[in-house]
């Protein structure tokens, strides 16, 4: 009988233990135990359910391109439950001196798919459009300056778009979804598919009108995909398949050695320590616990994890109809905020999150999540809910005025302390001599977002493939 422990109750630790009770109901030698520090499973992925409010406490979907999470549904049983973001009145706008300026429309990250997209439009100066339109007319001088080696972000998106593409789109928009400075960003991790884009055709411009071009009439598939009741559907549905003798909750990790051909797995619980012996040990913890666990181990593995990352704080407001009337939004998704190294507790993002998918609220009402993300969010971490929706609603109030007082019931405040991985320049190399390293201790997989992707797709992918290559 081959013995498995999954360390991390996460989605990565979910979706493990969901391939390998799939793989021992099929008749595999297994036994399985996952080890959760927490009292709770899911990790960030969590749905609060209130009032008929779909509140998403963590990420609120998916890209729908990437088909991991959706192919896990399906065979979850949650086909039905499927939705799709609300395309036809998405817009995204940008914070710039106090005021939203919609991002033109066809636009990929910070890439138009024409150029007339972006006349008339008031986010950009001209020098900016300018800027774009010599983008698609130097193909040829991209292409063949193109760099092998790895570069940050900025320096990729300065390269091709100038500063103030950067500052207004470049950088906001992957703040948004990593948290970090671009220009520490690895391109190679963060924007494969634009440094393809460059290699092969050099304009980005380019290559998004030619793939436009290939897919002719064919629809656009949506943007986003998420659950009705929430994404905290999909952890219920996984807990739903596991037996719960194996789930071992509040019971953290704290240590791990080779004891003859096995893995000793000592963990706490309750006052007092326990141990297990296993052939295969699944580390899905966050990055901190991760070093510590392998610096015993191998100390150059232990260094290779990524050593920052970005911590979030949300916050989220619903007003019911007679509140939400008395006050508009405008269409669309959300807005990003520019980073400003010298503002203090500043916005990272919000999302008008009654517009995004449909049937997260009851009729007639709005709801906005802030989100406080890296400095901002180490300020707000230790203080109080009250401080953090003082902060939030501030910031809220200057950009669409007087807004009525939320229902304190309504209103939820979430901590997402260092949870999101940084993958800094050179990432690629050292997450592949982190392959190595771990892979000649024997029995150790790695997983979770600070290795290959940091959405739920992503973690659902790696963890099933390696339960797979093994079993």
């Amino acid at each position: 009988m081959k013995r498995v422990a999954i360390v991390g109750g996460g989605i990565a630790g979910l979706a493990a233990a969901y391939e390998l009770e799939k793989q021992r109901l099929a008749g595999a030698d297994l036994d399985w135990q996952l080890y959760e520090a927490s009292e709770r499973l899911g990790g960030t992925v969590s749905t609060t359910r209130i009032e008929g409010f779909v509140l998403e406490d963590g990420p609120d979907g998916w890209v729908t391109e990437k088909p991991w999470a959706r192919d896990l549904a399906v065979e979850l049983g949650l086909k039905d439950e499927l939705i799709s973001s609300n395309d036809a009145t998405r817009k995204t706008y940008i914070l710039i001196d106090g005021k939203l300026e919609a991002m033109p429309g066809g636009m990929r990250m910070m890439v138009p798919e024409s150029l007339e997209s972006l006349e008339g439009c008031a986010l950009f100066t001209e020098a900016a459009r300018a800027a774009y339109a010599a983008e698609l007319a130097r193909a040829d001088e991209l292409k063949a300056s193109a760099p092998t080696e790895d570069e940050s972000v900025s320096s990729f998106v300065r390269r091709h778009f100038g500063e103030e593409v950067l500052e207004k789109i470049g950088a906001p928009l992957l703040s948004g979804v990593f948290g970090g400075d671009v220009a520490k960003l690895s391109v190679q991790a963060v924007m494969a598919g634009f440094v393809t884009m460059e290699r092969e055709q050099g304009s980005l411009i380019a290559a998004v009108q030619a793939k436009l071009k290939a897919r002719g009439n064919k629809p656009h598939p949506p943007i986003f995909t998420s659950l009705r009741r929430g994404m905290g559907s999909l952890v219920e549905a996984i807990v739903a398949k596991l037996p719960a003798e194996r789930i071992h909750l509040s019971q953290p990790a704290m240590s791990l050695k080779r004891e003859g051909k096995l893995w000793c797995l000592k963990t706490m619980k309750g006052t007092g320590k326990a141990k297990r012996h296993f052939q295969r040990v699944l580390l899905a913890t966050p990055i901190d616990a991760t070093k510590v666990l392998l610096e015993s181990l191998s100390a150059e593995a232990a260094a290779l994890v990524p050593n920052d990352a970005s911590s979030a704080v949300l916050a989220t407001f619903c007003w019911k109809p007679e509140a939400a009337s008395q006050f508009l939004v405008p269409t669309g998704f959300g807005f990003l905020v520019p980073p400003d190294a010298s503002a203090t507790e500043s916005l990272l993002a919000a999302t008008f999150a009654d517009q995004k998918f449909p049937g997260r609220v009851p009729e007639g009402c709005k709801v906005i999540r802030a989100f406080f993300g890296g400095a901002s969010a180490a300020a707000l971490m230790e203080q109080s809910d009250e401080a953090v929706t003082a902060a939030a609603l501030k910031q809220l109030r200057a950009i669409f005025g007087e807004l009525p007082q939320p229902e304190a019931s309504l209103t939820t405040v979430r901590r997402w302390p260092r949870s999101l991985p940084q993958y800094a320049v050179g990432h690629l190399e050292r997450m592949a001599k982190l392959e190595t390293l771990v892979g000649e201790l024997g029995g150790i997989k790695l997983l979770g977002n600070a290795y290959r992707g940091v959405g739920v797709p992503d973690l659902v992918r790696d963890s099933r493939a390696a339960v797979r290559a093994e079993y």
